[in-house]
């Protein structure tokens, strides 16, 4: 899709027709290991952090404008971490999933205890325009990618699907009718919070389309984070898994896995079928689309909240 074809979907509000119809079947439906691509919010001694960004649409050719990832990250009997993304990302068999659907099948009420602490973690990723970064300013006026959870993208699917009446909806990614996002951080119990970020009123991100267009080509591409030569085999995995579970010798174990969550932690790593059906409606109509959202009975915390408490534990 062209410069000026995304524009004249923009004018024409297309985009944000099909996003706000399809969201309605929500409701219905059950060097030093640091990659500067990446941009990250900051939390103060205080324990908040304040940013301002805009999501930005699908990079030049590409027709999403974020991508999913799935992951586990979970603790064995031994102490060792299991923290690697999963091949169900790329509709491929992981061994994990497979795990656990032996463990869910066996009727051990244990087993399923075992299940719900080694479930899928669902990530996104996305381009973004940094307007304000208090932290770190040289970030500011920057194209970066963004890693989201969970409490994020119900922000976006909020905008998009207003809850009272005399709220428009917008499409949150688009350069004219979208709107800048006020990234709000707090630590409640151990957890980061985003519960008070709010996007703005609908602007034009800049007033110049040139400056747009030359924004919009800094953009990185979100297909290549889930390439499949991103992922490790099954092969791989299974070997992981094994060690983490006490089913195989130290010895045996891949090295470079050792290094458990520093490793992992400086690598871009009820809904999903609807968003499914979004995303194929979008790819017809050649404009940006939405990645699916895993399904889950209890509210997961943001991925970027998950993996700090790890850390910090």
């Amino acid at each position: 899709m062209s410069f000026e074809n995304l524009k004249k979907q923009s004018k024409l509000g297309s985009l944000t027709e099909k996003l706000v119809k399809e969201v309605e079947k929500i409701g219905s439906s059950s060097g030093n290991g640091v990659d500067d691509r990446f941009w990250k919010p900051t939390m103060d001694k205080t324990n908040v952090g304040s940013a301002i960004i805009r999501f930005l649409p699908a990079p030049e050719g590409e027709e999403l404008p974020w991508v999913k990832m799935y992951s586990h990250a979970f603790q064995g009997l031994g102490g060792s971490w299991y923290i690697e993304n999963s091949l169900t990302t790329i509709g491929q068999k992981d061994p994990v999933s497979e795990h656990n659907r032996e463990l869910w099948n066996s009727g051990s009420e244990k087993d399923k205890e075992t299940v719900r602490k080694q479930k899928r973690k669902l990530s996104y990723y996305s381009n973004i325009y940094v307007i304000k970064d208090p932290a770190h300013p040289e970030n500011e006026g920057k194209v970066f990618l963004f890693k989201f959870g969970k409490k994020i993208f119900d922000k976006i699917l909020n905008a998009m699907q207003p809850e009272f009446e005399d709220e428009e909806p917008i499409n949150p990614f688009d350069f004219w009718g979208g709107a800048n996002f006020r990234l709000k951080i707090r630590k409640v119990e151990g957890y980061w919070n985003y519960d008070k970020s709010e996007f703005d009123s609908p602007s034009a991100l800049l007033d110049d389309d040139d400056a747009l267009e030359a924004l919009w080509k800094k953009e990185y591409s979100l297909s290549a984070i889930v390439a499949p030569d991103q992922f490790k085999s099954y092969e791989d995995l299974e070997k992981r898994l094994k060690y983490v579970l006490g089913q195989k010798s130290a010895r045996a174990a891949v090295q470079e896995q050792e290094d458990d969550y520093d490793s992992y932690a400086q690598t871009p790593s009820k809904e999903e079928s609807v968003i499914a059906e979004l995303e194929q409606s979008y790819a017809r109509s050649k404009s940006p689309s939405l990645p699916k959202i895993e399904t889950s009975d209890e509210d997961e915390d943001d991925a970027l909240s998950y993996f700090q408490k790890l850390a910090e534990d």
